[in-house]
């Protein structure tokens, strides 16, 4: 995939502005003032109303009811067919904005920006956030927002349907719910403003950064995971916690920023990483690897801690994954990367796995969509990079054949979150506008993340992974393995972890797990 050149996001929000006040004039002349009727004159008290609803090709009509001023149906309205007529109106208006809840991928080339006018941005405000509850969907005569099908949002399910709910733990009730969660995972976005990057010019990654943008969303949400819990909600109210709050800060647009943009486009020179040039999935992996590693030794070096709480394994298959075939997750290399990070002690530490893929040529395989799919209901999921070709996003959620994603394309000012400041406005890292795209149209080249918590965790997801591999009809994701064949020698023999477990021989691993064209015991 290669970054297109089209302006930065189709989906940016579109202020809303007054017409023109109708005073009677024209361009010819002017007439006498007339008094303004009686009903003129109420409509003149109440709230101003939004003028224009620019959307998808819809143009506002005089039909509509919050489109030109026109005023909602009088309650001495004789006719049910008027109110049937006015309620779809306002649900056209609703679903074809730019501020509705659930807005489905597009390409555009229209660049606009984002600037509140006045009153009728606040009323563009505070539609949507009445949207979103569920008296509105009744009033409005529409039960849900998408459709009522199941919802699977980075492993946990949540039911849209009134039907009864199931008796699995991971399920919770509404939309509402649904939309918390979704509103509280880290937003990372295009940014401008930022002081330029390395010895180049670039002072914004419009254009060009949304990879590396999506990669730091998935990282994000592993380290909220990891601090917080899968269970945490951005908190309405100040003070915010430490946690929250220093991982924001790590994730800001300097190099003083653990994982800025500055840091890892330095990280990833040897993969293909420069300011001004899109990367893929894979290579994006790779920088985050030796940004995680370089980040490590430094702390290591100068307080004796690291400053990831993690291990990191990138997984790819045959030859870093160059000639094609299933990448495999070996136990025994994870095993040794949480020893390693644990300074050579036995106890198994948390660790984040990165998965590399290509699924077809030109377009994704159909028979890996189910798989797909799959992998967002484990609860160690931390979603997908993809996206249509040239558009990176990151896919958190699943419903029916519609990939759910926070997209980075919108662009917005560099911003500082000092690690003690807990009373930051940090609203532009968080997005309430659940996009959604057909699984059949995302890129082939693409990357899982997953988040494994402790042993008993790993081994949940291995085994998880192992009953895809099962469903795969020969052709998996990935595939799991214990250890690299003996004959190798792929083990020290000369060494032990003292605890009956030998040790690998990482001599011939790079620091992720990768061994080249070994022989793999499948599980």
């Amino acid at each position: 995939m290669k970054e297109d050149e089209s302006p930065p996001h189709p989906h940016r929000s579109i202020p809303f502005h007054p017409s023109p006040p109708r005073d009677g004039s024209d361009s010819g002349g002017s007439v006498a003032a007339v008094p303004p009727s009686p009903r003129a004159a109420a409509a003149a008290a109440r709230p101003p109303v939004m003028t224009s609803l620019p959307g998808r090709g819809v143009s506002p009509s005089s039909s509509d009811p919050l489109c030109e001023g026109n005023a909602a149906p009088s309650s001495s309205s004789s006719s049910g067919q008027d109110l049937k007529q006015w309620k779809n109106s306002i649900l056209s208006c609703v679903f074809s904005s730019p501020f509705s809840i659930f807005e489905a991928h597009q390409d555009s080339s229209a660049n606009r920006s984002l600037k509140p006018h006045s009153g009728s941005y606040a009323w563009s405000r505070f539609l949507r956030r009445i949207a979103c509850t569920s008296s509105m969907w009744r009033f409005l005569g529409a039960s849900k927002a998408l459709t009522s099908s199941d919802v699977w949002f980075l492993g946990k399910c949540y039911k849209l349907s009134s039907e009864e709910l199931s008796n699995s733990s991971d399920c919770e009730s509404g939309n509402a719910a649904f939309l918390e969660d979704f509103s509280s995972r880290i937003w990372i976005t295009y940014r401008k403003g930022f002081d330029a990057i390395s010895d180049s010019k670039y002072t914004s990654d419009v254009n060009w950064g949304c990879m590396v943008r999506s990669s730091q969303m998935l990282v994000a949400q592993a380290l909220i995971f990891h601090h917080l819990g899968r269970s945490w909600r951005k908190p309405s109210q100040k003070p915010y916690s430490p946690e929250y709050i220093g991982i924001l800060h790590m994730f800001g647009d300097s190099e003083a920023c653990a994982f800025s943009i500055h840091n890892l486009l330095q990280a990833g020179k040897s993969y293909g990483l420069a300011a001004g040039s899109w990367v893929g999935p894979y290579a994006m992996c790779r920088a985050w690897q030796t940004l995680v590693r370089t980040n490590r030794e430094h702390h290591e070096a100068v307080d004796g801690n690291g400053n990831f709480p993690m291990a990191l394994y990138v997984v790819s298959g045959d030859e870093d994954g160059e000639r094609g075939g299933a990448p495999v997750v070996c136990i025994d290399v994870a095993a040794q990367l949480c020893c390693d990070f644990n300074k050579n002690q036995s106890t198994w530490s948390p660790i984040l796995l990165l998965v590399p893929l290509v699924l077809g040529l030109d377009k994704l395989n159909p028979r890996y969509i189910p798989l797909l799919k799959e992998t967002l209901t484990f609860p160690q999921s931390l979603g997908i990079l993809g996206g249509k070709p040239g558009t990176s996003t990151y896919i958190a959620g699943v419903q029916d054949d519609r990939a759910l994603y926070l997209d980075p394309h919108e662009v917005q000012l560099a911003v500082d979150i000092a690690a003690d400041n807990l009373e930051a406005d940090t609203s532009s890292y968080h997005c309430s506008t659940v996009r959604d795209l057909a699984l059949d149209l995302i890129d082939p080249s693409l990357a899982i993340g997953f988040y494994c918590r402790d042993k008993d965790d790993f081994d949940d997801f291995c085994s998880r992974a192992s009953e895809l591999v099962d469903k795969a009809n020969g052709a998996p994701l990935f595939t799991v393995v214990q250890s690299v064949q003996p004959s190798k020698q792929m083990y020290n023999e000369e060494s032990s972890s003292g605890d009956g477990m030998d040790s690998i021989n990482v001599e011939g691993l790079d620091g992720s797990g990768e061994t080249g064209e070994e022989e793999w015991e499948i599980l």
